[in-house]
């Protein structure tokens, strides 16, 4: 009886507790849907008579938007405010390669990926000051003609201060109409100067060559945009006419472009069968990329000239010929952007998100360390000396 008359006593009190917790929680989940989703309850908050506090991304932005439209002076561009709002949601990742593209950013990209766009001509990207640095002009572009040079970083763009700013918002900043201008306050060195440059229609090269002493082809490669590696051919080829019996690849500023190129370049180099490179995504699942073809560069001893501005696709290039000892490597440790990016469209703009880190053959992580070269030479930048010391070494090392 004793026991019975306990486990009675022990149910109601469980019962008893079981329905506070309930009623708690119905009470809470009621609570916060009337001062987020009720007129009366969020004209409550917004006479501060309630503070509420949310966690929910929606409900945040929907009592943001209350408080915007009762009280903010201007006018209000809901379509701007929701791309504002994707932006600064991508952000919150703090990858600075991921990132919410809107529909001119994203029809900018794909026309600088088919190999035109308007604007000064520079290769652009921000380093860790989060200041805006010139990876390279674009030959024969406007700033190539106004005197910007690789290294030069632009601190502002019609007074407005670039430093630390997004560096999609900073470069649509330098961007802008066929035939405007814009003012760029350039440091170089410890000098700074101003400069006037005119916004045009700038095609970009792919590839650049010639033949140097000794028969020694040099073909310098400028990005790696769509059919970069046909060009490529086609001026090996000219080269291999005139005569070549070694070749330079030169990468240097050169900032990446489509992986898909580079593994087509590196295809047509490597035997048949060799990694290429690794990729590693989200679940740490490892896919290799090997050469598919028998190599049609197979005859010249190459160099690889690299410097701090090789980035992404030119990492991807120079660590598989390292790896594979089919190219010597000279010049600096290249940048290190080891991740690849995807585009996923969405209505008239795209995501663009990391979804892959590449390592080289080997598995050498590339992310925030780059390649180091087999041979060291360091730029030799003054206005006294105007030598390529690193092209130079390259000459010595294929004589």
């Amino acid at each position: 009886m004793d026991f019975e008359k306990k486990n009675n006593i022990y149910k109601t009190v469980m019962t008893i507790l079981i329905t506070a917790m309930l009623t708690f929680l119905i009470t809470a989940i009621c609570y916060s849907n009337y001062y987020t989703s009720t007129e009366s309850g969020l004209s409550k908050v917004l006479s501060k008579q309630i503070t509420v506090d949310l966690d929910d991304f929606e409900d945040k932005i929907k009592l943001v938007k209350i408080y915007l439209e009762k009280y903010y002076l201007g006018e209000i561009n809901n379509s701007d405010m929701l791309e504002g709002a994707i932006k600064g949601y991508v952000e919150g990742l703090g990858d600075p390669y991921t990132e919410y593209l809107t529909a001119d950013e994203y029809d900018e990209l794909m026309t600088s990926i088919n190999g035109n766009f308007v604007g000064i001509g520079v290769y652009m990207t921000q380093n860790k000051e989060g200041q805006i640095c010139v990876l390279a002009p674009i030959k024969g572009s406007p700033a190539e003609k106004a005197g910007i040079e690789s290294g030069d970083i632009i601190l502002y763009a019609n007074d407005e201060d670039l430093t630390g700013m997004e560096i999609d918002l900073a470069v649509s900043k330098i961007k802008g109409k066929e035939g405007t201008t814009v003012e760029l306050e350039i440091l170089r060195g410890a000098k700074t100067f101003k400069v006037t440059v005119e916004r045009k229609t700038v095609e970009i090269p792919d590839v650049e060559s010639e033949m140097l002493e000794g028969n020694i082809g040099y073909i310098n490669l400028l990005t790696f945009d769509e059919e970069c590696t046909i060009e490529f051919l086609d001026h090996y080829n000219k080269l291999k006419e005139q005569g070549m019996k070694s070749l330079i690849i030169d990468v240097r500023d050169n900032g990446g472009g489509l992986v898909s190129e580079v593994l087509t370049l590196a295809d047509i180099i490597l035997p048949k069968d060799q990694i290429i490179m690794r990729c590693i995504d989200k679940e740490k699942e490892e896919t290799i990329y090997k050469s598919k073809i028998k190599p049609i560069i197979n005859d010249v001893e190459i160099v690889v000239l690299i410097n701090e501005y090789s980035a992404s696709a030119s990492e991807i290039l120079a660590g598989a010929l390292q790896d594979n000892k089919a190219a010597t490597i000279v010049g600096t440790t290249t940048y290190g952007k080891g991740v690849m990016q995807e585009l996923k469209p969405i209505s008239k703009g795209a995501l663009k998100i990391t979804i892959e880190e590449f390592r080289t053959p080997n598995g050498n992580v590339i992310n925030e360390k780059g390649i180091s070269p087999d041979i060291e030479v360091e730029e030799e930048l003054s206005e006294e000396s105007t030598e390529d010391v690193q092209l130079q070494k390259a000459i010595e090392i294929l004589k």
